[in-house]
């Protein structure tokens, strides 16, 4: 089963690829480069592999490169934060359970997700208002999945397994803004990324259960 994931990760890697080139959208080395890291990190991130932390850094340089390109300077800033909370991620996943063990999954507490949603509030007008002010192309959507994704990051840094809900929000209106800025690469990623994150999503809960199972 796990060579199977694999193998279907290249396989969504290539295809994405040779369709960017078989319809003669404008190809981008940047672009194309962090679309196959991010699909690597995403699968990695549903098995619960470590080297997702790494991967999901590489991914983030090179869409850092290209929202650079794209004027989309929300989406650009947000590549340096999760490259931090790469590093943190990998550091508590390694050592933020119990007695410094490895970290398992679990539910987000009702005060946390109160938290994070005014948090993400807050956050999205302010920086809209900021985006608005520097003439960014696509302020509110910009703001908005970047209040979103940094929320999902937080979340699954800590194994909170609601952070799989919050993924597939923020990718269904990344679609719509990537098709808008004629990113039909990155468009199509993230059409992948949904149905990536609902198997994380299902396996997530299986590792959850049986980590309740085995406290018991």
């Amino acid at each position: 089963m796990r060579l199977f994931g694999y193998l279907l990760a290249t396989a969504i890697s290539i295809a994405l690829l040779v369709a960017s080139w078989g319809h003669h959208v404008e190809f981008d080395f940047s672009e194309a480069a962090a679309v196959v890291a991010g699909a690597w990190c995403v699968w990695l991130t549903v098995k619960e592999n470590i080297w997702n932390w790494p991967i999901g850094n590489v991914s983030s340089f090179y869409f850092f490169v290209t929202f650079l390109h794209q004027r989309l300077y929300a989406d650009m800033t947000l590549q340096l934060v999760y490259i931090v909370l790469g590093f943190v991620g990998w550091y508590w996943w390694l050592h933020g359970g119990r007695d410094r063990s490895t970290l398992v999954v679990s539910k987000t507490t009702p005060s946390t997700a109160l938290a994070i949603v005014v948090i993400l509030a807050a956050a999205t007008w302010a920086e809209y208002v900021y985006l608005v002010h520097i003439k960014d192309s696509a302020p509110f959507l910009d703001a908005l999945t970047t209040g979103l994704s940094l929320a999902a990051q937080f979340m699954l840094t800590k194994k909170l397994i609601e952070n799989w809900y919050v993924w597939i929000t923020a990718d269904i209106i990344y679609i719509g803004l990537y098709i808008y800025k004629h990113l039909y690469l990155s468009s199509g990623l993230y059409a992948v990324f949904i149905v990536m994150c609902v198997m994380g999503l299902r396996a997530w809960r299986m590792s959850m259960n049986k980590a309740e199972v085995a406290s018991v």
